[in-house]
């Protein structure tokens, strides 16, 4: 596992907020499902625009210090963290112990990713 050093830091700062911004374009319209799918798809275009802003940089950033599938794995879990809080606040969805378990065992499975 690396130091947390600025190279380090970066890309999950970076990664965490782009995924903010990706869940709304892919998840947010969902909150308005009476408008036209058209205007749904160019909302989340323009939405997707500033994720891509910060997703690349942090990509750049990290791969000084992360393997690219450290940083694919570390993107995967920082969505399901950004999804959860989405689905519930945003979305006022429930999340089941089903959902728990299965989020717990894509962490699992991303631990051994980063595990010498």
């Amino acid at each position: 596992m690396p130091t947390f050093t600025p190279a380090a830091l970066w890309p999950i700062l970076l990664l965490s907020a782009s995924n903010i911004f990706m869940t709304f374009a892919w998840y947010g319209h969902l909150k308005y499902k009476t408008s036209a799918l058209w205007i749904a798809i160019v909302a989340s275009w323009g939405i997707a625009f500033f994720e891509y802003c910060l997703a690349v940089p942090a990509n750049r950033i990290g791969s000084e210090v992360y393997s690219a599938a450290q940083l694919k794995t570390m993107q995967e879990v920082i969505t399901l963290i950004v999804f959860s809080g989405f689905s519930v606040f945003f979305l006022k969805e429930s999340l089941t112990i089903n959902h728990a378990i299965g989020f717990a065992l894509i962490a699992a499975g991303a631990a051994f990713v980063f595990r010498g």
